[in-house]
């Protein structure tokens, strides 16, 4: 484990994202709230708050880290047939929040998957990226793409 204990502790910000293409009947189901499972994006909103809260059960080395805010959001696009998701998490800490926006948002959209596989098993996650990160000795960066 990367020793932090010597870095100053500033506002961290990481935001990540992704989404998860499906079947036009699926995403129908989860705009409309008519999937038998319930409320497919509220459940996934909580699941990907959670994974934040787990990250480091999960993640080998990763630093155990007080989260001071965690936002999941989706969007629904029904040209492309997907759900997108972004994670914001912040804290103030020696060490960033970056894998924790990840898990979020991979777990966010694995949740959608586990409720709505009965209808759809093709679904297909992608595009997980981080957007963007502030804070810390290397400041701010964001995506190019």
């Amino acid at each position: 484990m990367v020793d932090v204990g010597d870095k100053q502790e500033t506002r961290r910000i990481a935001e990540a994202c992704g989404y998860i293409t499906m079947q036009v009947e699926t995403l129908s189901l989860i705009i409309e709230g008519n999937h038998k499972k319930g409320d497919v994006l509220g459940v996934a909103r909580i699941a990907g708050i959670m994974a934040v809260k787990k990250t480091s059960e999960l993640v080998p080395l990763c630093h155990s880290i007080l989260i001071d805010s965690a936002v999941v959001s989706f969007e629904t696009d029904e040209e492309k047939n997907r759900v997108s998701c972004v994670a914001t998490v912040q804290t103030v800490g020696k060490t960033g929040v970056e894998m924790e926006a990840l898990m979020a948002v991979q777990i966010a959209l694995l949740t959608i998957y586990d409720m709505c596989k009965s209808v759809d098993r093709g679904m297909a996650m992608g595009g997980i990226r981080l957007l963007r990160k502030e804070g810390g000795k290397s400041g701010t960066w964001s995506s190019t793409f």
